[in-house]
């Protein structure tokens, strides 16, 4: 791997991580919700209809969660835009440890709530996030 293609790859795994905060996002108002309550019908396999955007509570959590995952995703393609040519280094660990943190605290979560088949879809994002930046450029 190189510097040139990590920074390139650190905008993808900015549109992983931020794509999902509009559709949370839509979460926050009856109706636009049918997208973020899909979404959280397909993580809470299996696809069952359950999960409903009713609740004032869910939608303000919708609306906390889409904002720091756009947030985020927006951070992590400043990051490769203004700081990566200064520290690749710097900026891929710290890339990489959020996304670990995130995998470990995210995935144990679906787990404690009776979600346990989000930690498949964890898996995914993960290591679609991450891709080449699990090692360090030449």
């Amino acid at each position: 791997m190189t510097n040139s293609f990590h920074k390139s790859y650190l905008k993808f795994t900015a549109f992983v991580v931020g794509s999902f905060g509009p559709i949370f996002f839509l979460g926050t108002m009856l109706t636009t919700s049918e997208p973020a309550r899909w979404s959280l019908d397909l993580l809470s396999w299996p696809i069952d209809g359950l999960q409903n955007y009713e609740a004032p509570t869910t939608r303000f959590l919708s609306a906390l969660t889409g904002g720091f995952l756009f947030g985020w995703g927006i951070m992590i393609w400043c990051l490769q835009k203004w700081v990566y040519d200064l520290a690749p280094e710097g900026v891929r660990k710290s890339v990489l440890f959020g996304l670990c943190a995130w995998f470990c605290l995210d995935s144990a979560g679906s787990y404690a709530s009776g979600n346990g088949s989000n930690v498949l879809f964890n898996v995914i994002v993960l290591l679609l996030a991450v891709g080449p930046l699990w090692k360090s450029a030449k």
